[in-house]
């Protein structure tokens, strides 16, 4: 008997167009000769959502960003009795809130740049935050994804401007020290012993100062290598890093936690909990190098989501 899968896409935030892209890929890969697929855009159909509960087996969650990757959705879904793939609603507030995230990070002893936080009417006064953290800085939004909002500022003048466009964002603004290094990121799959992937070196082209939203999201922008061209002792570390943060900041299902190696020391930047569902995403990457491809990845989740609502 197919599974009745509610497919959630679209929603509300500024990665509406990322999520609408990845759900259409997301029903083209389920199998359906094993599931009877359902769509729900959140803009609009969430009515819909509420009056079908009964009869919907499970969800699959691609969203991203504020109202989708933050909670709200899940706990939703938890008070309609649908079991749903990936973090529940602590994890997914925790992950989303990068200065909670962070903060938990330091907590279980995994390294983490060094930060400060500002708002519009409070924070540390910025030229405190320079002779602290020197420069560059990285700014971003607290909450938020996809690299929006985020910016790379080499001298004091441009800190104020920066701040303003992550302002743009959220109520909040973070503020690291740079890490100059090589952008790692490490994807785990399960929910009380998750199991490390491979692990992918990511090498944006040099016309972007970073990893931002058209390195992510437009062909050829960025070379993306897997497995990361590192020792196996750094590849053992970092993906035991991914696994602590996993489980540091209670997150089932899957995540993939991006970080930085500078040296031979990793610093951890911040916790995905509903990662690229493309077939050519990080994550789906990361599970065809282990042999999972991207039709099984999704049945692994929609499993796993069954498992997590069970033990709730």
């Amino acid at each position: 008997m197919k599974k009745s899968i509610a497919l959630l896409s679209g929603g509300i935030s500024s990665e509406r167009d990322v999520s609408l892209k990845s759900g259409e890929q997301v029903f083209q890969a389920l199998d359906k000769e094993k599931y009877e697929v359902r769509r729900y855009d959140p803009q609009t159909d969430l009515p819909r959502l509420v009056s079908e509960a009964d009869q919907i087996d499970a969800a699959l969650i691609i969203l991203h960003g504020p109202y989708g990757e933050d909670g709200t959705v899940q706990g939703l879904l938890e008070l309609l009795d649908i079991p749903y793939q990936g973090a529940g609603v602590l994890a997914s507030a925790l992950c989303m809130n990068k200065l909670a995230a962070k903060q938990l990070y330091e907590r279980a002893g995994l390294p983490v740049p060094p930060y400060a936080v500002v708002s519009q009417s409070s924070g540390e006064p910025i030229d405190q935050i320079i002779e602290r953290l020197g420069l560059p800085l990285v700014v971003k939004p607290v909450a938020g994804g996809s690299s929006i909002g985020m910016s790379i500022v080499h001298t004091a003048e441009e800190l104020p401007q920066a701040i303003e466009t992550a302002l743009e964002q959220d109520a909040s603004a973070l503020i690291e020290g740079f890490i100059e290094g090589v952008e790692i990121t490490g994807s785990v799959l399960g929910n009380d012993d998750p199991q490390a992937l491979p692990l992918i070196e990511i090498i944006p082209d040099k016309r972007h100062p970073f990893f931002d939203y058209q390195a992510k999201y437009v062909a050829g922008e960025t070379q993306e290598i897997c497995p990361a061209r590192i020792s196996p002792e750094l590849t053992e570390k970092a993906q035991s890093y991914a696994r602590r943060a996993h489980q540091a900041l209670f997150c089932k299902g899957y995540s993939r936690t991006d970080m930085m190696l500078c040296g031979d020391q990793f610093f951890v930047l911040e916790t995905n909990t509903i990662p690229g569902m493309t077939p050519t995403s990080l994550f789906p990457q990361a599970a065809q190098t282990a042999g999972i491809s991207f039709g099984q990845l999704l049945d692994q989740l929609i499993e796993l989501g069954i498992q997590a609502h069970h033990n709730r």
